[in-house]
């Protein structure tokens, strides 16, 4: 997918309305896991990130600071996130407890 052409979210934008459910693509493009939450506002933000698992079962959350994700519009308007980070680097972070 080019993200090229896609439009960043506003700061303003970045909050749980906007963000959870996202899918949230890694440096190779693939897509590494799914937005389920968001905390707080602004750059001190954190978002938990479902990495793994099918369809939702088996995935570990892990807590990421929004700055972590970059988050896009694509052509059709749909929200989603880039980061740097492989699907394995998210997966050895510490796992997000509720």
């Amino acid at each position: 997918m080019d993200h090229s052409a896609h439009t960043p979210l506003r700061p303003e934008e970045l909050n749980a309305s906007n963000l959870e459910g996202t899918n949230v693509y890694g440096p190779d493009d693939h897509d590494i896991g799914r937005v389920s939450h968001f905390h707080g506002s602004g750059a001190t933000a954190k978002v938990v990130v479902d990495v793994g698992g099918f369809l939702g079962l088996g995935a570990k959350p892990v807590s990421l600071n929004v700055s972590a994700l970059n988050f896009m519009r694509d052509e059709n308007g749909k929200v989603h996130a880039t980061t740097l980070l492989t699907k394995d680097e998210l997966k050895s972070l510490p796992e997000h407890r509720h």
